[in-house]
């Protein structure tokens, strides 16, 4: 069965224009022009969604707002959204991750590059639902408890909830712990995207997982002009 997406833009060309490319590669489509619009083809318990593109402008509901009540429901909790937007600026992309967001992509933008966003995502969704190799398995760093076939993490005894996303960036980190990785080696071994994009995604998400490990977001550390790299041993200083 071929994998659904929802596409949400008050732009009409712009979003047929997606819709044929996508269906080209093989994609099944929805279409919606307004939030309140998105929201109902949400709630369609039919059409089952695989992700969304959402426009954060739409002249009703903001994508913001529209990104937040999607997380709030069972059906679309873990569904990816890939934000399209005119606004570049940093607090716009924190924002859009805070509520929930997977990948953000600005106004104007290459469709191809949109297109390998999706099939990348999608896959990266496909693998993370696949069966751990080892069941069970569960890692202890510092201050740190993972527990990798379940997706769950402890920083101290208490579990923090983190996206999928987020969860591959924290196992990618802890496998390669007191190894250099630059943005492009991320972006690609992570994001599963190998084109020219901006690695600035990439910043934002470690600055959230950081803030979300607490006293444990200590333990990934920045090395300017180069990239991050996970402490080899929490105790390190």
């Amino acid at each position: 069965m071929a994998q659904r997406i929802l596409i949400v833009d008050d732009e009409k060309d712009l979003a047929s224009t997606l819709a044929y490319n996508l269906e080209r590669e093989g994609f099944d489509t929805v279409t919606a022009h307004t939030g309140r619009a998105a929201l109902d083809a949400a709630a369609d318990s039919s059409a089952a969604l695989d992700l969304v593109i959402l426009d954060l402008m739409l002249p009703d509901v903001s994508g913001f707002e529209v990104c937040r009540r999607f997380r709030q429901m069972d059906r679309l909790r873990d569904v990816p959204v890939i934000m399209l937007t005119a606004k570049g600026e940093e607090i716009d992309r924190v924002v859009g991750f805070e509520v929930g967001a997977d990948d953000y992509v600005v106004k104007p933008f290459s469709v191809r590059e949109l297109l390998l966003r999706v099939k990348a995502i999608l896959r990266r969704r496909s693998s993370d639902s696949e069966p751990p190799v080892s069941e069970g398995s569960t890692i202890d760093f510092g201050l740190l408890k993972v527990d990798e076939g379940g997706h769950r993490v402890w920083v101290s005894g208490e579990e923090i909830r983190l996206t999928a996303l987020e969860f591959r960036l924290l196992i990618t980190f802890l496998a390669r712990r007191g190894r250099v990785q630059t943005r492009e080696v991320l972006l690609s071994d992570v994001w599963g995207i190998e084109a020219e994009v901006t690695t600035r995604t990439v910043d934002t998400h470690v600055k959230r997982l950081r803030e979300k490990l607490g006293a444990a977001g200590a333990y990934i550390e920045t090395l300017r002009g180069v990239g991050y790299r996970l402490k080899p041993r929490p105790d390190e200083d």
